[in-house]
């Protein structure tokens, strides 16, 4: 029998990028099962694990966080390909194109009307510090303006000051970013540098009574669902293509291991496509009338509302919040009243076990026939045919 290559894969699981990563590893290793993988749950923070000095493997896969793991796996004399990009290292790189990511959130917001731009990051994170050049860059054409917050990094961290430490410390000057969120030119579509920096965003907004994402839209990167999903309102994301990047690392890694064949220093793999969620779903209009009646839909759509409700709640006539919607939106108070109850039912029908009978209660429809004609009509298939579909 052929022998064996051990690899240990020293990547964090506590998160989505992380998992994502493994799961490109995995999908590699199909096709190649001559691995032995080592692999234990970590952390951005956690030290090298003991076992790895005198480890007697063949290869590493590793997201290099601090100059001490740098240091324990040079240590060890093995090819290594790195996927982090946190250090300017002497060994091969695979990691996200930043260009790409910046591309993707600069196109998103400009697609939804949003002239005015600002971004919110971690001071002293490269990762963040490369997206605010390359969006600033892109905010730079004409007819933008372009506005940038930084959670400060107190002393000399630089890279050994861990991304929990930063979110923390952030988390800590929730003031200032307030106060820089009311300042900001109103309506504004903001990249946030990662989902943890976009909920800490949302929280700044609904703390400060800012209106998401009628006023500020938010965007972050990562789409890890757990942090999405629990931001209120949901976080639309930037998805990268962290499966690729496993599977990529994997294979030069065994390019290396085989054959001694060395990889080009860095690889970069594009940034997949924006998940859109209720934080940027929107069409920027410098309208008040028409922005407080999108608002009062968003938020009572649910309770079967009618268009004379919406008049009614904005203070000018039926006839000209029509005129008024289909000249911003291009659509009527009607449609818009259908669309968001629509994708609440979405929602439910994909993030919960609910029966018809529940939803209907619950995004205002009498009876859930009629919600299943109403849902049929506007996406193509039944209610519970679009639930299958999702789960499959």
């Amino acid at each position: 029998m052929p022998k064996r290559k051990k690899v240990a894969l020293l990547i964090e699981s506590s998160r989505a990028y992380g998992r994502g990563l493994l799961r490109g590893v995995a999908g590699y290793l199909h096709a190649h099962p001559d691995w032995s993988v080592y692999l234990q749950s970590r952390s951005p923070e956690d030290p090298p694990p003991p076992w790895l000095e005198g480890w007697d493997g063949h290869g590493i896969i590793a997201r290099v966080e601090s100059r001490t793991l740098e240091q324990a796996i040079r240590r060890t004399g093995l090819p290594v390909i790195d996927v982090r990009g946190a250090f300017d290292l002497e060994m091969p790189l695979v990691e996200t194109n930043e260009h790409s990511t910046c591309r993707l959130a600069f196109e998103h917001l400009q697609s939804r009307g949003f002239r005015n731009l600002a971004f919110c990051g971690f001071e002293g994170a490269n990762y963040s510090e490369r997206r605010l050049r390359y969006f600033r860059e892109l905010a730079s054409a004409p007819g933008f303006s372009f506005e940038s917050y930084e959670s400060p990094a107190p002393g000399q961290g630089g890279g050994e000051l861990m991304l929990s430490s930063r979110e923390q410390l952030a988390m800590l000057s929730a003031n200032s970013l307030t106060r820089w969120l009311h300042e900001l030119p109103k309506p504004v579509g903001l990249f946030a540098c990662n989902d943890v920096c976009g909920q800490q965003v949302l929280n700044a907004c609904r703390e400060a009574g800012l209106a998401v994402p009628e006023q500020i839209a938010v965007l972050g990167v990562d789409n890890d669902t757990v942090h999405c999903e629990l931001s209120e309102p949901p976080l639309s994301s930037i998805q990268l293509n962290a499966e690729r990047i496993g599977c990529v690392a994997a294979s030069l890694l065994d390019n290396l291991m085989e054959r001694g064949l060395k990889p080009s220093a860095k690889t970069f793999i594009d940034a997949v496509q924006v998940v859109v969620r209720h934080s940027t779903d929107i069409v920027a209009v410098d309208d008040p009338v028409v922005a407080r009646a999108v608002r009062f839909i968003r938020q009572n759509a649910s309770d079967a509302i009618g268009v004379g409700d919406v008049v009614q709640a904005v203070g000018v006539s039926r006839r000209q919040l029509e005129r008024r919607f289909q000249h911003h939106l291009q659509r009527t108070p009607n449609d818009e009243i259908q669309r968001v109850r629509l994708r609440r039912i979405k929602e439910l029908l994909t993030g919960t076990e609910l029966s018809l009978s529940e939803i209907a209660a619950k995004v205002g429809f009498d009876h859930p026939e009629y919600l299943s004609t109403v849902f049929k009509k506007a996406v193509g298939v039944t209610p519970i045919a679009f639930r299958r579909q999702q789960k499959a």
